[in-house]
């Protein structure tokens, strides 16, 4: 009967070295998939919310309807949404070449998964919004996602909209046309004392 010689050192050695370097990697991975409210050296902690992108809605009519955002709630104001920093803007282009446009200044963002909801003040505007607020829910699907806005019934010209307030994205968004993406609020909470 052969016997294979092998010195028990020499394969434990290498079966160490290579967990070490498995358990590495884990650790690393693990601290870059977190949720980023820490930075370690060199790297900037992860906002705690973000909607950024540009879109047109989907109209059969031959609308063109573009909204562009560029919203964000840096980690330091993880708990506080109405710190919420950015602008987002509109522009409703009719088949008839009549138009409209407005932009705004961010005064809160809540996002949910990929949902958000930005609310701000216009501040430029050729509508009858400018100084008002406005709010804007965004569904981030990839390539079909969906946008729905506060300014939806008869008396949207004189509502009071508060923070953080919008409607269901009920609008789609026209194929190719751009993309939206919504980075997710991870609130902090306080664990119960005691």
């Amino acid at each position: 009967m052969s016997r294979i010689a092998f010195s028990p050192a020499r394969t434990r050695l290498p079966a160490l070295a290579a967990a070490l370097l498995i358990a590495a990697g884990a650790t690393g991975a693990a601290a870059a998939a977190g949720n980023g409210q820490e930075g370690g050296a060199g790297h900037r902690p992860r906002e705690a919310a973000a909607l950024t992108g540009t879109a047109k809605l989907y109209r059969p009519a031959g609308d063109d309807i573009t909204f562009s955002f560029d919203a964000h709630l840096a980690a330091k104001d993880t708990m506080d949404p109405e710190a919420a920093y950015g602008t987002f803007s509109f522009r409703h282009v009719f088949p008839d070449g009549t138009s409209g446009w407005a932009k705004a200044k961010v005064d809160c963002l809540v996002t949910g998964g990929k949902v958000a909801v930005v609310t701000g003040v216009v501040t430029d505007s050729d509508t009858p919004f400018k100084g008002k607020r406005v709010g804007v829910t965004v569904h981030d699907q990839g390539t079909h996602d969906r946008l729905g806005y506060s300014w939806v019934g008869r008396d949207a010209g004189n509502q009071q909209l508060p923070k953080c307030v919008s409607s269901a994205p009920f609008e789609k968004v026209k194929e190719g046309s751009g993309d939206f993406t919504v980075l997710p609020w991870q609130p902090i909470y306080e664990q119960p004392k005691g």
